[in-house]
């Protein structure tokens, strides 16, 4: 996807919308202006007529006809004028507009879209001389002797007023061509102040844009601002980022210690085999040292395979490649009997007496390869470290929804600075009986892998000099 600016795109939207917003106030003042403006052209129109409707006047012949006054001559030169009497003759007539013209307009145009009537007179558009007009029709009455008996006589008068509305046309644009200059005028405005307003306002995104730009496998440091912390929408976005780098950075520590102690314990393994077969060819020998020799180097080879046994299986249960799937119900009594008599040979060898107490149809929502690689190690673990005589006992219980299993053991116990790191990789506290207890380093922390795919939490209670106890917690399975 293309990269864009942020500020940028927000400022195009707005613009976009006050120039659709300056779009419409213009349409809408066009039509204001429009509406306004030609009712008060129709209003000045219809004033004229009246006005030359008063300057006819009675013209004192025996006919009693009327005529005009010379008043007229006083409307604007460039409106259009037509005053007949009741006999079609005509009274007056403007100098711009010719016969043959004027009688034309005198035929109603009532099929024009833009005619109208209004207040007794009659308003049509027309175009003079190339120049487009506005025209009203008025019929009027003017009384001829009017102080004779009877209120005198009523002489008809028809009048054709009209006005080019060019002019009218003309302020209309004017005030809208001002409505569209304020606006373009705001709209600058507007995008400066927008502008300034975005930058400062997105200044805390940009200072966690370049606090996040910093961070690299050699550099894990990520230190928000002050201002970024209290920015009540960035805040939820920087404490996630620092978890996640935190969570990183300890994640790449972990496999660099990993990938060291696993070198380190693989190292030490070959050169043990190197240095038993170097001893073995440096001189003749026995068969029965031959025999010894190769003895002691299968047991090397048989413990590096075991240590790279684990480390696969400890990888396997991290990525959940051997997930169960659907839960199933497995009694935790049965998988720690076989455990039990599975370990016998050992204990017995170390001369460790292991008690099992475990109340029946205890069923855990897991799988049996699973529960019993997690007390395989577990009991394991505790009969390597308890010294001859000792007791290992192993509870199962079930506490609500939880099943719990407990192994104590009653050895040498463990350091409380060590405490901390016993589910770690290759963690050993005292490192010098790694070799004489047979144990890897491991055997906790695929405990840990395995209980957490199974829902369940694992800990460990130690006292120096008295022994040690882990509790793991696991989910019953439930029978839907």
């Amino acid at each position: 996807m293309k990269p864009y600016s942020i500020v940028r795109r927000l400022i195009v939207v707005m613009l976009a919308v006050e120039l659709l917003a300056a779009v419409l106030v213009s349409a809408l003042a066009l039509a204001h202006e429009r509406h306004e403006r030609f009712q008060t052209f129709d209003v000045m129109l219809r004033g004229r007529a009246d006005s030359l409707l008063g300057s006819v006047q009675q013209a004192g012949d025996e006919a009693d006809t009327v005529m005009l006054d010379g008043t007229e001559k006083r409307l604007p030169a460039d409106d259009l004028y037509l005053v007949l009497a009741q006999d079609g003759t005509s009274l007056g007539r403007s100098t711009n507009w010719t016969q043959e013209q004027a009688s034309g307009a005198l035929a109603h145009p009532s099929g024009q879209r833009e005619a109208f009537r209004r207040s007794g007179g009659f308003y049509f558009p027309r175009e003079v001389n190339g120049i487009r007009y506005f025209m009203v029709r008025v019929e009027g009455v003017r009384m001829v002797d009017p102080g004779e008996k009877g209120g005198g006589i009523a002489r008809r008068v028809t009048i054709l007023y009209g006005s080019p509305v060019n002019h009218v046309w003309h302020e209309i644009r004017e005030a809208v061509r001002f409505y569209a200059l304020m606006s373009i005028a705001v709209m600058v405005l507007t995008a400066l102040l927008m502008a300034w307003l975005l930058k400062r306002g997105l200044a805390p995104l940009r200072e966690l844009a370049d606090d996040a730009s910093t961070v690299s496998v050699q550099s894990w440091e990520f230190a928000p601002s002050d201002r970024v912390m209290a920015t009540r929408e960035l805040k939820p976005l920087a404490v996630a980022l620092a978890d996640v780098l935190d969570g990183l950075r300890e994640s790449f520590l972990q496999r660099d210690r990993f990938v060291s102690d696993a070198a380190h314990e693989l190292k030490t393994g070959v050169a043990v085999v190197k240095s038993s077969l170097q001893l073995l060819t440096m001189r003749e020998r026995t068969a029965a040292e031959y025999a010894s020799g190769l003895e002691r180097t299968q047991v090397d080879c048989e413990r590096m395979e075991a240590i790279v046994g684990k480390m696969l299986l400890l990888a396997r249960a991290e990525h959940h490649e051997e997930s169960p799937g659907s839960p199933t119900g497995v009694s935790a009594p049965s998988v720690l009997r076989a455990v039990v008599d599975e370990l016998a040979p050992m204990a017995e060898d170390r001369g460790v007496r292991v008690e099992l107490d475990a109340v029946p149809d205890v069923i855990v929502a897991s799988d049996a390869e699973a529960l019993r690689l997690i007390a395989a190690n577990l009991v394991q673990n505790a009969i390597q470290h308890s010294a001859p005589g000792a007791t290992v006992s192993i509870v199962v219980r079930a506490i609500g929804g939880t099943a719990e299993i407990r192994v104590e053991d009653h050895g040498a116990g463990i350091a409380p600075e060590d405490l901390p790191h016993v589910f770690e990789r290759f963690y050993r506290g005292d490192r010098s009986r790694s070799r004489s207890t047979g144990g890897t380093g491991l055997g906790l922390a695929i405990c840990k892998a395995l209980v957490a795919r199974l829902a369940g939490t694992i800990a460990l209670e130690s006292t120096l000099g008295t022994g040690t106890t882990v509790i793991v917690k696991l989910p019953t399975f439930r029978v839907s």
